[in-house]
């Protein structure tokens, strides 16, 4: 039962929690650059390009086989550039959304740093001790 009883404490541990929400919600937000880049970014950058789709860009290794009724006995081999080249634009883009995130947080962190606390008050007897002094010395 020891085992378990640690398991359980490190797995309802902040840090683990915040982790497996950070996981899912990073998942999430690479589907929505994904989205981003191949429906409002690629279109226009094909256009400009001469009406190009990047998702058709390949080279051709080996072509397809087909036999003597028209089906396809084995498929072609290609290098897919064009996605690779889109991966890199998501890639990019969340790159640059993160760094963004982390240095408005890190900034948020300085603000605060800056701020010193102000130094605690004495406790009641170390002002009590300090006016007694100052009295004693304006006797002599």
């Amino acid at each position: 039962m020891g085992m378990l009883k640690e398991f359980k404490e490190f797995a309802i541990k902040g840090n683990v929690v915040d982790l497996a929400v950070a996981v899912i919600i990073g998942g999430a937000f690479g589907k929505i650059v994904s989205s981003f880049v191949n429906d409002i970014v690629m279109p226009p950058i094909g256009i400009l390009l001469g009406g190009m789709d990047f998702k058709k860009l390949a080279v051709v290794l080996k072509e397809a086989v087909v036999d003597d009724a028209g089906e396809v006995v084995t498929a072609a081999v290609t290098l897919n550039y064009g996605s690779f080249i889109q991966n890199v634009v998501d890639f990019t883009i969340i790159a640059f959304v993160i760094f963004l995130a982390v240095k408005t947080i890190n900034n948020m962190k300085k603000k605060e740093e800056a701020a010193p606390a102000p130094p605690p008050a004495p406790p009641k007897s170390e002002v009590l001790l300090e006016e007694i002094r100052d009295l004693l010395k304006k006797e002599k």
